[in-house]
């Protein structure tokens, strides 16, 4: 039976109001923001997001009015710095954040996938990310007793969403660059979107199995949407919008301009299709790979 789906279906069906949602896992690039995009039309309320380097997709979200709770490493623009919504909501509404570094987040899926309650590490002794952080609970080492370390929590989002290259109709994905956390944030959650620039037949995902990094049997949904990461690149496909991150600094700098700006750039547009059309075909060949970069060819036989 197919998984392929809508992304509006997908988000529908599979994110509930007061949902933890894992999203933009790696880190600066396929970060999904066609199907925060698409959470932030459908009205979603009281979500907890999930992520190390979040980028300005979960600006977006808070800006909407989508998000309750933070569990993050960074939340910002990482090219411009400020992300104007989250320090807003920070500083004035006193949203809750869950401040973690990129290692604890890494950690806290990985417990999450593997079923334990938490991991031991070292990382972030002497920090004060752990100061009032219910991720983070000292234990002692039962080989070592006077050596002090952390219990990192474990972290089971309900629903992660991610973007790949390619992927068949039963959910089993290629992809290749930067994986940052996601493999973990898959494993780890009750549920898995995943959106792909293109949809294949099996016989290309089973010509490369050490590249299907995402098996079918950890997928809810497949969603075919090209483009579902811009402004953020996918290795490959499309390079990253520095333009795009640059106007949104801008643009965003009072809720005035945040509520235009989602507006004309989420709102005003039916589906990433309609986005991509605003964009405009020239900044859209602007962004394609000139330069092409095939790995060697492979050979499975014997």
């Amino acid at each position: 039976m197919t998984k392929l789906a809508s992304l509006r279906d997908a988000v529908g069906e599979l994110i509930p109001d007061g949902a933890s949602v894992a999203l933009g896992l790696q880190l600066e690039q396929m970060i999904p923001f066609a199907a925060g995009h698409e959470i932030i039309r459908q009205k979603k309320r009281g979500l907890t997001l999930i992520g190390p380097i979040s980028d300005i997709l979960f600006d977006q979200m808070i800006g909407a009015g989508c998000v309750e709770k933070l569990i993050a490493a960074w939340v910002g623009n990482v090219m411009m710095g400020s992300a104007y919504n989250f320090r807003r909501a920070v500083e004035q509404d006193g949203m809750k954040v869950f401040n973690m570094t990129n290692f604890t987040i890494a950690l806290a899926l990985q417990a999450g996938a593997m079923g334990v309650p938490f991991l031991p590490a070292r990382t972030a002794l002497g920090s004060d990310v752990t100061k009032g952080n219910h991720f983070f609970y000292q234990i002692f080492s039962p080989f070592e007793p006077k050596e002090s370390l952390w219990a990192v929590r474990a972290l089971n989002p309900d629903v992660t969403i991610v973007q790949v290259q390619r992927a068949d109709t039963d959910g089993n994905a290629h992809c290749w660059g930067n994986f940052g956390v996601m493999i973990e944030g898959i494993r780890a959650a009750r549920r898995a979107i995943v959106v792909a620039e293109e949809i294949v037949a099996p016989e290309v995902i089973s010509s490369d199995p050490n590249r299907t990094v995402i098996p079918g049997f950890l997928v809810n949904a497949v969603v075919h949407c090209p483009y579902g990461a811009h402004p953020s690149p996918v290795q490959g496909c499309y390079s990253r919008d520095d333009a795009f991150f640059r106007q949104y600094h801008e643009q965003t700098k009072t809720p005035e301009d945040s509520n235009a700006w989602l507006e004309r750039w989420v709102y005003g547009v039916a589906d990433r299709a309609a986005y991509m059309n605003q964009l405009g075909a020239c900044r859209v060949d602007e962004l394609s790979v000139k330069q092409h970069a095939y790995a060697a060819q492979t050979d499975f036989g014997y």
